[in-house]
């Protein structure tokens, strides 16, 4: 029996905890219609969603004839030379690209990007309400950090980072058949643009991962040229939008929780366990992309055939009480924290390292920055994009001086001894 539930409406983006109960209620492994996929298999438990991660044999990512699932007949060349990446390869291909792309990162040192990081966004803290308040935490600030620190890595032009947001913001309202095809003209910019900086760092050099990339292939690496154009969006557009999202719905949680909120600004040494807990809780990649059932298996109990299509619910994964305690609180102190936003398997996420030093900079550099900064308007008006499979907040107004002066209990118990011992 099928279960029906919207993905993509206010609900279920509001209170995910709650849409994903009553979906596991119905058991491990649940047979529903996904938009733009069609009629899918999704897991709904830890167990289940790291079986078919790890099961790259049986839970292919094409079909026997080597189509990527979810691409259909009619779509343009460019958006499968796009489409054909990492994400969407078995092995031995995907090994082959994940060695290319591994080298490059290595010789990056991403850790040692931490101070940059920080740089830039303490700079965009400080441009946070340069066009006056309230401003848009999301364009302003989430979507601009992520965009230019993956940009300076990958060696792009700062100049061009506007047509970065420009597609990323394209990408983002990608809901339905309609908006996918509005999206096709930006997806043929990219890949010319995309094509067009290869070459350039070809025919002159460079600095930054593209260049990097480039110097692999010289040495030997098994690339083709569209390959390398995939991988280079897949690194630009997957290297930002999540990012994004994991940043605003952070910010959210925080400015709407201000206990939270005083317990981590009491520490900010505290920050890297509070971005894993926000990783768990947000989790902005709520599915994987689709699979092929190559065989018939038993998943968690349930019984798939061959040629079925199933998702992975990552959201669902990091909700699951048999692995969390409260699975439905947002807990910043939460020990052990086995979420599973990044994944796991061959397919594990390759920016992890940057996706927690990006969200871990760019909060602490907001909040000491702008400590006082308020929600402009009351939490039940933010908004989510109807995008599925992400969990993106669309505009997240805030106000410098929104916060008011409030003391949270603790701060005044701090407040408190200090005077008693200075008296």
């Amino acid at each position: 029996m099928s279960v029906r539930l919207d993905f993509t409406s206010e609900a279920f983006f509001r209170d995910p905890p709650k849409a994903i109960a009553t979906l596991r209620r119905s058991g491990p492994v649940v047979a529903t219609r996904f938009p733009l996929i069609g009629d899918v298999w999704i897991t709904t438990t830890h167990d289940a969603t790291a079986q078919v991660l790890k099961d790259g044999s049986t839970f292919t990512l094409r079909k026997e004839d080597g189509d990527v699932a979810g691409l259909r007949w009619w779509m343009p060349r460019y958006v499968r030379t796009i489409a054909n990446n990492m994400l969407t390869m078995d092995e031995p291909d995907h090994t082959r690209l994940r060695s290319i792309v591994d080298e490059a990162f290595r010789r990056r040192a991403i850790v040692a990007m931490e101070p940059r990081i920080r740089v830039i966004a303490d700079g965009l803290a400080d441009e946070l309400f340069a066009n006056g308040s309230p401003a848009d935490l999301v364009q302003r600030y989430a979507r601009i950090l992520p965009l230019a620190v993956i940009s300076e890595l990958l060696g792009l032009p700062l100049a061009d980072r506007p047509r970065f947001i420009a597609w990323a913001n394209e990408m983002s309202s990608l809901t339905n058949v309609v908006s996918f095809f509005r999206l096709l003209f930006a997806f043929r910019k990219m890949r010319t643009y995309l094509e067009r900086q290869l070459q350039i760092a070809r025919e002159r050099g460079g600095e930054g991962l593209i260049a990097e990339l480039i110097q692999v292939e010289r040495e030997g690496g098994q690339i083709t040229p569209d390959e390398m154009v995939s991988m280079v969006f897949l690194l630009l557009a997957a290297g930002s939008e999540t990012t994004t999202h994991l940043i605003s719905g952070a910010a959210y949680e925080l400015l709407r929780s201000p206990d939270l909120r005083d317990w981590l600004e009491q520490d900010w040494s505290r920050i890297g366990l509070a971005v894993e807990e926000f990783l768990r809780f947000v989790s902005p990649v709520q599915f994987s992309k689709p699979r092929y059932v190559r065989r018939d298996v038993e998943v968690d109990g349930v019984r798939l055939k061959k040629g079925d299509r199933v998702m992975v619910m990552l959201a669902a994964a990091n909700m699951d009480p048999a692995v969390h305690d409260r699975p439905e609180s947002l807990d910043l102190e939460r020990k052990p924290n086995r979420h599973i936003s990044f994944g796991t398997g061959i397919h594990f996420c390759l920016g992890h390292q940057l996706a927690r030093i990006e969200a871990a900079c760019a909060l602490e550099a907001l909040f000491v920055r702008w400590p006082r900064l308020g929600l402009a308007v009351d939490p039940a008006e933010v908004r989510w994009r109807k995008r599925p499979g992400l969990r993106a907040i669309a505009k997240l107004p805030v106000t410098a001086e929104g916060r008011g002066t409030r003391t949270s209990a603790r701060n005044e118990a701090s407040i408190d001894r200090s005077l008693t011992a200075a008296n």
